[in-house]
């Protein structure tokens, strides 16, 4: 029966290489008892498997020859986009201006969790890094805020952490402490000064420091007031637009606090946190809007960034220094910093690597709650990609923590949940957003994530200024910006 069915199929088109395969196996099954036309059937299934098989293997040639020369593509907002090849010229300024704006605690993927046409705009008409920033060890605020203007790690500008001891002269730093001695390094607004060129600070770390040629000049240099409303300080920014065009600061900084506030407060996922990047976003239209009344927007190089992360953080994730007492007893008074970052200084006649081995006995005993999620480090044994060792204000013992967890002294009755960061800067959680528009910036271009020690010489390279030296690498702005045959 089977066989008849096949025998007596409706005939297939010509050129059909596969209907005359099936038609050819019919025949074949029709009169098993030929061997002449066995063999010659034979042979043309075999022709037209080979046939077949070119066929295929040419469309699949040809698909992946369009698929990753599409890929290829740098995704953009216009078709023109993707044959733009230098830096736009400037239109109505007579030099390039930079502003540099910090969303602290914006972790990367904030940007997704409202509605944001505002920084949208500025990512799809601009260059992005494709999954985040990278911030510096320890990822805490001032530490980061001052490698993003100075293109140094903590070891090396000196500020490495939000609090911490001079092992010599037993002073104590602070996020009020504005002497010279602690803030190394050349920042930005340095550089700027040193090239005879004018730079306003609206807010960050260090830039209330008398330091070099920069004094930080009246009506360009406001004194860190968290009380001033956020439209208050866009406004301020915008006059500076105002000015003649000789008059406009080359270099320009901007920070608002939120929503760091809010994610120590909650976490990152509450909803506050999804009301302040709302707020964030209406703060740059804000400041789009003015630029473009005053003919500018496209002449500003705009450069947001985040110093941090932020991960949530429950008691139930804790680990009490009390509980080694059994190896070693860690009084309060060896202990600098406690959480994200442990970080211990014992006296003189305690050597660190006891302290250190004792710890970990004790950590990794299974009698430890939580043990197992910190480990403690002589400093210089940390991982080398951590740049956390080439500084005597760093104490010689440092512990890292698993995401999340927290360190204290002992046991109390209180309960918190909320958020932290300063953990290990190769967590996802603790990257943060860079979003650059002007001139220089490809639109719509995705770049790899990078470190943000880079940022330095992208600014002096996109203000044509030569930097000081740094742990940026030289060649790097070549890879994010737009070659530059305009001369200003």
């Amino acid at each position: 029966m089977g066989s008849d069915s096949v025998s007596t199929s409706t005939k297939p088109p010509q050129g059909d290489p596969s209907a005359s395969l099936l038609s050819l196996n019919a025949g074949s099954l029709s009169d098993p008892s030929n061997p002449h036309q066995k063999n010659t059937a034979n042979s043309v299934i075999f022709t037209s498997l080979i046939l077949v098989t070119c066929i295929a293997l040419a469309a699949a040639s040809a698909f992946s020859f369009l698929f990753f020369s599409f890929s290829s593509v740098p995704r953009t907002d216009s078709s023109s986009a993707s044959l733009q090849t230098t830096s736009r010229s400037l239109t109505k300024l007579n030099h390039p201006v930079v502003l540099l704006i910090s969303s602290d605690g914006f972790r990367f993927g904030y940007q997704f969790k409202t509605h944001t046409p505002n920084i949208h705009r500025l990512i799809v008409n601009g260059t992005e890094a494709e999954t985040g920033l990278i911030p510096v060890f320890p990822t805490l605020t001032f530490p980061n805020h001052y490698s993003i203007v100075t293109g140094l790690y903590p070891a090396h500008h000196g500020i490495i952490n939000n609090y911490f001891d001079d092992p010599k002269t037993g002073e104590v730093f602070t996020m009020a402490s504005h002497e010279p001695k602690w803030w190394l390094g050349e920042p930005l607004w340095e550089t700027v000064a040193n090239h005879g060129l004018k730079a306003a600070t609206y807010f960050w770390p260090g830039s209330e420091v008398h330091k070099g040629s920069w004094t930080c000049p009246p009506g360009f240099c406001k004194f860190y007031n968290g009380s001033v409303p956020f439209d208050e300080r866009v406004d301020t920014v915008l006059s500076y637009f105002d000015l003649p065009a000789s008059e406009i600061p080359v270099f320009m900084t901007l920070y608002f606090e939120d929503p760091d506030h809010q994610g120590h407060n909650v976490g990152p996922d509450g909803p506050e946190i999804t009301e302040a990047v709302a707020g964030i976003d209406r703060m740059i239209g804000k400041l789009i809007d003015g630029l473009e009344k005053r003919g500018v927007f496209e002449d500003v190089t705009i450069i947001m960034v985040g110093d941090h992360g932020m991960v949530g953080t429950c008691d139930k994730r804790l680990i009490f220094l009390d509980d080694l007492a059994p190896w070693i007893d860690i009084p309060a008074d060896w202990v600098q910093s406690y959480t994200p970052l442990l970080a211990i200084r014992p006296p003189p006649g305690f050597a660190p690597s006891d302290v250190v081995a004792k710890m970990n006995e004790g950590l990794r005993s299974g009698k430890v709650q939580n043990g197992k999620n910190l480990k403690v480090y002589l400093k210089e044994k940390l991982p080398s990609r951590l740049h956390y060792a080439a500084s005597a204000r760093i104490p010689p013992i440092i512990g890292m923590l698993d995401e999340g967890f927290k360190v204290e002294q002992k046991r109390t009755e209180g309960q918190e949940c909320g958020g932290a960061h300063g953990y290990d800067n190769a967590l996802f959680s603790m990257r943060t957003i860079f979003i650059g528009h002007g001139p220089r910036f490809a639109r719509g271009q995705k770049v790899p994530s990078f470190e943000n020690v880079q940022i330095y010489n992208l600014v002096t390279s996109i203000l044509n200024i030569q930097g000081a030296p740094n742990n940026g690498s030289v060649s790097f702005p070549s890879t994010v910006l737009l070659p530059n045959p305009h001369k200003f």
